[in-house]
């Protein structure tokens, strides 16, 4: 009886000695978590005996409980280490064609050779598709899909507006040989024929960049109003010149176009525009001989806010000429520059043309009884009877944490607390050896009585 009541005692500190040893080998392993070893005492007793006499039958490992308790965050360099501070796991899948969904805590990630984002062991992180304003099309774990960077460039976008925001100067007078109709020598290439031009580079359909050029021409006085000045606008793509749909003809061949007209009144504000919206003619074949879309047109906005209570459009003052604002809404091919994952795990590709794309969203994944997970080795865990179903949710709602980028979770194991727990384990296998010992010296004893 002694002798099994000593020897479930070595057992158990036995297990004790390997759990603690266990998670001091562990302690700089990212996303470990530490056991603990559970023991209860062993006591049987019958009808007929009588349990107030009864001294036990020695001890039991009743579990290796794991602890999920938060280890301590290290920052990193890479932006697809992933830490999650809070309760959650990430979901991974072994290859694309399997079903079968892991769960770690360790977020070391890195890109594969088909640009998939895997961990150490080589397993997928899942995500939830996302549209394209970055919400989550589903919350759900089925509808989860490895994460993947795009090798593709940013899809190049054509120059549909340009807004222009100007002051042109009050002082001014018309080029040599203006008119009140059209100023009939306009000519591109001569600074005299016209005050002022600004330029800025639009994009086709293609993504190539050209040179949109704007020409601002002074009229005379028109005495049938004379407290008004108007200003002439023609443009020109890569020099050649673009008529304004409905527009004012000026100059002659080979200079013939059409233009824009503003309107000031002596205040030095606008009063309007001929005609109501510009737009340019279609840039054709000529200038757009790489492929490109040739009906572009391209709409000239001079920031009209007649009606605001803050108008911001062009003004004629006794200043200089100046552009306060040129914008143009193209966007020229993009290669990829960088991955920004947020805090709610939103993954976003940016590029090189100032554009960015939302991919995918981490998906975070909860139990209700973590500590039974069935762990599977490599910082992963597999669902189980005990731990109740997967339920997965965005980051940084509900009860799930929030992911950090460019950190890693470090184990959680307390180096000083394990190597007390080794001595205590250490000290109570000493003494139930010595329980073994003393009742074997008793039976030696018994044994020598004639």
């Amino acid at each position: 009886m002694t002798f099994n009541v000593a020897l479930s005692g070595l057992n158990a500190a036995q297990r004790d000695l390997d759990v603690t040893s266990n998670n001091i080998a562990n302690v700089n392993t990212a996303g470990f978590k530490e056991s603990r070893a559970e023991f209860v005492d062993v006591f049987a007793s019958s009808l007929l005996s009588s349990s107030r006499t009864k001294a036990g039958d020695g001890v039991l490992t009743a579990d290796v409980a794991q602890q999920f308790q938060q280890g301590s965050i290290e920052f990193t360099q890479n932006a697809l280490d992933l830490a999650i501070t809070g309760n959650g796991f990430f979901a991974t899948r072994p290859d694309l064609d399997s079903r079968e969904v892991t769960y770690t805590r360790a977020g070391q990630f890195k890109l594969n050779e088909d640009n998939f984002v895997v961990n150490s062991a080589g397993s997928l992180l899942l995500g939830f598709p996302v549209n394209g304003d970055g919400s989550s099309a589903s919350v759900s774990l089925s509808t989860a899909q490895p994460v993947r960077i795009p090798t593709a460039s940013g899809a190049p976008s054509q120059t549909s507006e340009v807004d222009i925001r100007m002051n042109l100067p009050a002082g001014d007078t018309p080029p040599a040989g203006g008119a009140v109709a059209s100023p009939a020598n306009f000519d591109p290439t001569d600074p005299l024929t016209y005050n002022h031009s600004t330029s800025v580079t639009v994009f086709d359909s293609l993504g190539q960049s050209h040179v949109m050029t704007y020409y601002f021409i002074k009229e005379a006085t028109n005495p049938a109003s004379p407290t008004d000045s108007n200003w002439l606008v023609s443009t020109a793509v890569d020099g050649t010149l673009r008529d304004v749909t409905g527009g004012t003809a000026i100059g002659t061949a080979p200079n013939n176009t059409t233009a824009a007209r503003l309107t000031f009144n002596s205040s030095g504000d606008f009063t309007g525009q001929t005609p109501a919206t510009i737009v340019t003619e279609p840039l054709g074949t000529a200038i757009l001989s790489n492929g490109a879309d040739p009906a572009q047109t391209i709409t000239v906005d001079f920031n009209l806010d007649t009606g605001g209570p803050n108008p911001n459009e062009p003004t004629q003052f006794a200043s200089n000429f100046e552009v306060t604002s040129l914008e143009q809404d193209g966007l020229a091919v993009g290669r990829l520059t960088g991955i920004d994952i947020g805090e709610d795990g939103l993954v976003r590709a940016t590029f090189s043309n100032g554009t960015s794309q939302p991919l995918s969203r981490i998906a975070l994944v909860n139990f209700a009884n973590p500590q039974g997970l069935t762990q599977i080795g490599g910082t992963t865990w597999r669902e189980s009877l005990t731990s109740g179903e997967a339920l997965a949710g965005e980051a940084s709602s509900g009860t799930f944490g929030s992911i950090r980028s460019s950190a890693v979770e470090q184990s959680n194991v307390n180096l000083t607390g394990e190597l007390i727990d080794l001595i205590s384990a250490q000290r109570n296998f000493q003494a139930n050896s010595r329980s073994l010992e003393v009742d074997n010296q008793l039976n030696q004893t018994i044994l020598q009585i004639r």
